[in-house]
Parts: C-alpha cells; structure tokens; sequence
C-alpha cells in the first residue's frame, strides 16, 4: 500500500489516497472522503487493464456529489420512509434529502465525512468514522470502522464493524458504480446480469417498499439466470416505471449470516466478470437511471443515464417501520458487522 495527497478540502483539510496493488498489477485506488473508492484497474479478455468504477480525480468532485459515487453510506444505506421511525417507545425524525424521504444517510451521512485511518497493510487499509450522538437525528453515537483490502485474486473484501452507545439503527453500504467496459460512455445495457433471489421488494411513490415481499418469477426482475440488463429494462411494468429502470432491493435466496454469492455480472465484448459476495440479507440493484450527464467525473466524462450500475449489499430499504423485515436494530452490548467482497475475474 502507498499513500500519498489527493488534494486540500475548503477548510485546508488533507485529504488522503491510498494506492493497493497486487501481483498482476492490478490495482484499487481509495479515498478517506466518505471511504469512498476512486478506482478498480483490472485486465479484460485481452489484458487490456480499465477502470471499472465510477469516480472523481480530485476531493472537490466528491464534495460536489450527490450521486453517491462510490462512498460509503450511512448510518442507514438506501431510504428511510418520511425519515421517521421507532424505537423503544421514541419517535426520530431524520433529516430529509431525497423527496420527503431520508436517503443514505442524509445530507452530512458517512459519506461528507473525513475519516480517519488508524491501521493499514502492504495490501489493506482500514478507516474509522465517528458519528456523534443526533447526528442527521440519529440516537447514539456510532464508530464504524471499514476495511478494505485488495488481494492477488483481484477480490477487494470490505470488513465494516460498528458500535453504538445507545440503541439505535445501522444499515451502512458500499454505493459503487460499476461499468464493466472500462468506459463509462458506454450503458451497462448489454451487461449481463445474475441475482441469486426469487423475491424482491416492490416500491410505491418515492422508492419506498410497500412492505410486500414479490416473487421475481414472470416478471422483468427475474435475474436467476443470466439475462442483459437492457432486455426487459424499459418494459411496461408499473416497478421499472416507478423507478425509470431498475432500482429495488432483492431478498436473497440464502440468508443465515454466512458469505454467499448474491450476484454476478458479465460484460460479453470484454470478458471481464464481477462477482458479488455477502453476508447481508438483500441487494439492491441500480441501473443508474437519475444519472443525466449534469455529473462530470475522472478525465471530465458527463456520466449518462444507465452508464453504470450498483449491487448494494444491505438490509432492505425502510426495515425501521417494516416489522416484517429483518431487524436493523444495534444496541450497546452488539457489534454490527459485515462482510462483502467484489470478486473480479474473465471469461475466455
């Protein structure tokens, strides 16, 4: 691992860059803004190495975000309905950012903070964020420590463990937008697509589940063999309408706290194959349907509609009011963990 300046914030804060190369030359690039990360270089069918991620080439760009490139996000990962929710007899209010609604965190979530890096290796860096007591009207105060690391099977395995001294909720993940081209003037339409789920979480107004629980079978969110993401992405189903596309929490099929794959995406004209491991009960899939080119990112490129997509590793959306949900609940005498790797390989 290297590190070394990545820029200045207004205030004059440094901001860090940390550089993790393994035997084949292939390399991640990650930032202490937000945790976020700013580059996956892998080779493709040919050796060709690209950038495979979505990001920016200074801290100025991350501060300027409001798509969430690659930071991660909290203390609650994806929407929180009305920003409101009970616990133990007390109502919070959350701040609101998207609608009426709390998305990721809120305005100064996890991913506007600078973090700290208490410990690193020649092949892993570890960050610290602290969130104090009523931050975005949170209860308690939370440390989430985050470890990524980057290892000669091109496999970057992210490690979160949280702690809170006071009941609250947490749900952090990891928001990167990938395009397996290595150029994000392409869509992801032709990427192929795998989900290990039978079910998935339908959304109302504002992307926020109704709280039933769907089965994929004969419709278009039907993933459990590979299909393109763009084959049935604009069919006349009222979800994909909702959401301009896809962006809704699947439920996986295995759940029991172990690591399991969940999902799988192939881009055919590269070779290159990106395989998702977790530990969490839902992914959330996002076709990248609210990029509009307003974003500009790495070398000036204006990031399009469906240039790139997401498979957050979570709970599922809007779990504090959905009892029917798994429970997001942390309290001072647990440890909030949670592991996902993103596994990068080829298909000759």
């Amino acid at each position: 691992m290297t590190s070394k300046s990545f820029g200045k914030l207004a205030d004059g804060k440094e901001v860090e860059l940390f550089i993790l190369k393994n035997k084949s030359g292939a390399e991640v690039r990650l930032t202490n803004l937000g945790a976020a990360i700013v580059s996956i270089v892998v080779p493709d069918r040919g050796g060709s190495f690209g950038d495979v991620i979505l990001g920016h080439d200074d801290p100025q760009g991350y501060v300027a975000d409001h798509s969430y490139l690659g930071f991660i996000v909290g203390r609650y990962g994806n929407r929180i309905g009305k920003g409101e929710f009970s616990l133990n007899g007390k109502v919070y209010q959350l701040g609101i950012n998207d609608g009426e609604h709390h998305l990721h965190g809120g305005v100064n979530g996890f991913h506007r903070k600078l973090w700290n890096v208490p410990a690193s290796t020649d092949s892993s860096v570890s960050m610290r964020c602290i969130s104090p007591d009523g931050d975005e009207g949170y209860p308690g105060k939370v440390t989430l420590d985050v470890t990524y690391t980057w290892n000669d099977n091109n496999e970057l395995v992210i490690d979160y463990k949280g702690t809170s001294d006071a009941p609250t909720i947490l749900n952090p993940t990891s928001h990167g937008y990938f395009n397996l081209t290595a150029d994000p003037r392409n869509t992801i339409l032709d990427h192929e697509l795998l989900i290990e789920a039978d079910r998935f979480t339908p959304s109302g107004s504002g992307s926020i589940p109704t709280g039933k629980i769907e089965k994929v079978e004969g419709t278009p969110f039907d993933f459990r063999a590979w299909r393109k993401i763009g084959e049935r992405i604009d069919a006349p189903f009222e979800q994909l309408q909702l959401a301009r596309g896809y962006d809704h929490n699947f439920v996986l099929n295995r759940y029991d706290k172990a690591i399991h794959r969940a999902a799988a995406v192939y881009e055919p004209k590269g070779g290159r194959l990106m395989e998702v491991f977790t530990d969490q009960p839902g992914i959330q899939f996002y076709s990248g349907n609210y990029l509009d080119g307003s974003l500009k990112g790495k070398g000036g490129i204006a990031y399009q509609r469906r240039s790139a997509l997401c498979l957050e590793a979570q709970h599922f959306p809007d779990s504090p009011n959905q009892p029917q949900f798994p429970s997001v609940v942390l309290h001072p005498s647990e440890t909030y963990r949670q592991t996902t790797t993103y596994r990068f390989s080829v298909k000759k």
